[in-house]
């Protein structure tokens, strides 16, 4: 009961309440969510303390920064006090609107840094790891003719599209920079990959129907996301029953410097993080393989659909929270 109690009294008060919708958003740094509640960091500091020892939110350390997220949307006062709070209330318009700025802010930082890099973008990459491992790591899990239809989200310059889209019948990269995609589409003529096609697109709103395709790659994309279990969302939404989804990304670091240099949002992932992704998408985890690398370690994750899965979709389990 006591528990129960400090929760109740943790959300009652207007700015822990701002910061418990803000959340429900997708993780947010400790100076993004100062900057839109437009307070001083200590005072948001102790807010932000209150609501994470009430178990309402949980903070994650990455280097110089703090991230918070919530608890999970299903626990019981999250979701009645998110409920609760009117649509139309005019701070919660507000804080939305801010909050839309700094992602717009973001977005822009770094459309900005793919667009000066996408002629080296393949040599950015691989100063992080050896390509040739990850490549045949990937190989291992895509058999020929195990799956029909593949989706690489961020494709970039398209080199995961390139590789596997031999092995499918019919191939879709999709990338919101129109610079990476020309030059993967380049890739991909030079190949004589005529079942590839590209696409302009959001990874956090794919131009595809509900359990469309049967693999999804997610390559060395989900540390530039501002929520990157959106994207695993997504990636859920569009997998037929019996497909498989892989992440490629960075094992948890904190080279905090690749921040500024070349605009990561997230410094690598832990496993727990991924495996929960999955499994609030009703996925089911397979396997999480390693690639020791100097500085960076990068892991595969995998997750099958199974045809027995009764999970809410992912659209419900972690989409916006009411009060939008």
């Amino acid at each position: 009961m006591m528990t129960l109690v400090d929760s109740l009294k943790a959300v009652a008060e207007p700015t822990r309440l701002r910061i418990l919708c803000l959340c429900a958003e997708g993780e947010l740094a400790v100076s993004e969510i100062t900057q839109i509640l437009g307070q001083s960091q200590p005072r948001v500091s102790r807010h932000l303390k209150i609501l994470a020892d009430a178990g309402l939110l949980i903070p994650m350390r990455e280097g110089n920064w703090t991230f918070y997220r919530l608890e999970r949307l299903e626990n019981p006062v999250t979701s009645a006090a998110l409920s609760l709070v009117p649509a139309d209330d005019p701070t919660l318009l507000l804080d939305r609107s801010r909050l839309e700025q700094v992602r717009s802010k973001r977005r822009a930082e770094a459309d900005a840094y793919f667009e000066a890099h996408a002629s080296t973008w393949d040599a950015i990459r691989r100063l992080h790891i050896d390509a040739s491992q990850v490549d045949t790591m990937l190989l291992r899990q895509v058999p020929s003719g195990a799956y029909d239809s593949l989706l690489d989200i961020g494709t970039g310059t398209g080199e995961v599209l390139a590789l596997l889209a031999p092995r499918v019948r019919q191939a879709i990269g999709i990338d919101n920079s129109r610079d990476m995609l020309a030059l993967a589409r380049d890739r991909i003529t030079g190949a004589g990959l005529s079942s590839a096609s590209l696409r302009l697109g959001d990874m956090y709103a794919l131009p595809l129907a509900d359990q469309s395709v049967d693999l999804v790659t997610v390559h060395l994309v989900l540390h530039f996301a501002d929520a990157p279990e959106r994207v695993v969302a997504e990636a859920s939404r569009v997998l037929k029953t019996g497909g498989r989804t892989i992440i490629v990304d960075f094992a948890h670091h904190t080279r905090e410097e690749l921040r500024t240099r070349h605009a990561h949002r997230r410094l690598g992932f832990k496993d727990s993080e991924v495996r929960t992704w999955f499994q609030q998408c009703g996925l089911r985890f397979v396997s999480g393989e390693e690639l020791p690398g100097d500085p960076l370690t990068v892991k595969i994750w995998t997750a099958d659909h199974p045809a027995d899965s009764n999970s809410l979709s992912p659209r419900r389990r972690v989409g916006t929270s009411p009060w939008l």
